[in-house]
This record gives C-alpha cells, sequence and structure tokens, in this order.
C-alpha cells in the first residue's frame, strides 16, 4: 500500500471510528453478552503479503490482545476464540508444530497480564502433553481473576465436542446406575448442554469469521443455534478495531426473534 494511503487512513479511521462508538452508545442495551470469533486467514494473509505461513501465524497471535481489549471496552462479558480445530491437527508436521508454539507463547503473554480469565476449550487429549499443560496452567494462573472470560478454543471441533458431552452423560449415569432405558426417557438438551466444553456460559449471541469465508466450520455447533452471524472480508491479521464496532453495531440493530 502507498504511504500517502496509509497517511489518509491514519487520519480518517480513529475519527471513523469514534462515530462508530458515538453511533452503538445509545444502543448499550442491545450489546451482545458472549461473542465467539473466527480467527481465520493468516495464512492468505502471508501469501498476499509474500511471507510464509508461520509468519502469517504470528501476525494473527499478535492481534488477539487488541480484539480482548475492544472487547472490554465495550462490555463484553465472554469471548470464545477459535484458534485451532481438529481439522487443523492433520496439516503438515512443518506448519503445525510452530503453529502450537505460537498458540502456547500467546496464551502464556495473555495469562501473564491477569486481565482476563483463560478457559481452554477443546479435545486436550488430542494435543501435545506441552501445550496442554500451557493450557490449563493458563487457566489455573487465571482462575481468581475479576475480567472478561475468555474462552481458548484449541484442538476443538463441535461434533467432537457433543459427542464428549454425550459420553461424559453416559459415564455419569453409569456411575449412578441409572440404565439405559432409563436415560432414554428423562435426557432433554439441558442434559448434553451441562456437559459441553462451555457448561454454565451463555451461549454466544454473535459469531464473527474474518476472511470472508460464510460457513461454521464446526465453530460452537450447539451453542450457536441463535447465534447472530457476522462475516467480515478482512484476513484476520487485518482485523481492526473498526471492524469490530460494525459488527457489534450491526448485532445491536437486529431485531432477535428467537424464533418467536
Amino acid at each position: 500500500m502507498a504511504d500517502w494511503k496509509r497517511g489518509v487512513r491514519k487520519v480518517l479511521y480513529p475519527a471513523y471510528e469514534a462515530r462508530v462508538l458515538r453511533r452503538i452508545g445509545p444502543l448499550s442495551d442491545s450489546l451482545p453478552q458472549h461473542v465467539g470469533v473466527m480467527l481465520d486467514g493468516n495464512r492468505r494473509w502471508a501469501r498476499a503479503v509474500g511471507r510464509e505461513t508461520e509468519h502469517g501465524h504470528q501476525a494473527g497471535a499478535a492481534n488477539i490482545e487488541p480484539l480482548l481489549g475492544w472487547c472490554d471496552e465495550v462490555g463484553i462479558e465472554v469471548v470464545t476464540l477459535w484458534l485451532l480445530s481438529t481439522d487443523n491437527l492433520n496439516r503438515p508436521a512443518a506448519e503445525l508444530e510452530p503453529l502450537l508454539e505460537i498458540i502456547g507463547d500467546a496464551v502464556d503473554s495473555l495469562a501473564s497480564q491477569r486481565r482476563w480469565r483463560l478457559h481452554p476449550v477443546g479435545a486436550l487429549d488430542l494435543l501435545p502433553d506441552d501445550l496442554a499443560r500451557r493450557l490449563k496452567d493458563a487457566a489455573e494462573a487465571t482462575a481468581d481473576v475479576d475480567g472478561m472470560l475468555v474462552n481458548v478454543a484449541v484442538g476443538y471441533g463441535g461434533r467432537r465436542e457433543i459427542a464428549d458431552a454425550v459420553r461424559s452423560l453416559l459415564h455419569e449415569h453409569a456411575a449412578r446406575g441409572t440404565s439405559l432405558e432409563e436415560l432414554a426417557q428423562i435426557i432433554d438438551v439441558e442434559h448434553i448442554a451441562d456437559h459441553l466444553y462451555t457448561k454454565g456460559q451463555p451461549d454466544p449471541d454473535l459469531v464473527i469469521r474474518t476472511s470472508g469465508e460464510q460457513r461454521l466450520g464446526g465453530f460452537l455447533l450447539w451453542q450457536s443455534a441463535k447465534s447472530e452471524f457476522y462475516f467480515c472480508e478482512a484476513y484476520w491479521p487485518d482485523f481492526r478495531r473498526v471492524d469490530f464496532l460494525r459488527a457489534i453495531r450491526a448485532y445491536a440493530l437486529r431485531e432477535r426473534r428467537h424464533g418467536v
């Protein structure tokens, strides 16, 4: 991008952001409580700027803290960040290993600030032992933090989560001596919800996906049944505060009927 264009943006964007934020103000009663974010497009961003894939993942990791600051700014209570899917675990080792290290470093950095409560969600048993330990340590280190709850979805897949929830439910009732026939008579959606990775949390009101893709890809399949969706063309490393504020404004202006 030409230097003059960067200069113009530096002048105009703060003013535009302030205007969008002012318009959100009167809508404060309609803001989302829980926002899910699909941080998509790191590899394509790297290709677009002529850099290697690892550079794209590093740039994406660097944009996580600013996002959480923007969420704090408007009063979001819960954020779920999808950093790595179960499908991503099938990527070549040359790409996957640096990515896992970048994720571990990013989570360590967030935990060290003690601004947010971190909660890993995903099949940790599929992850390397070192990364699983770092995720658990981050959760323990921030358990007493009085701040926004941040779900860190690593090794996460929506179908796997539902299967894990049903498996946990069956184990629980088997330990109680409940027969399958008895369980079939009483089981309902709340029984399964109580065994999800996000049990006890509100479902996401808004799900944001960057990079122009308009599909869930397995993100929070159960929880997002009544969510609003916002798809942004920007690759994740280029996702800016103004993009976030646009998403929040779009959500606040929607009429949510929940099927009624």
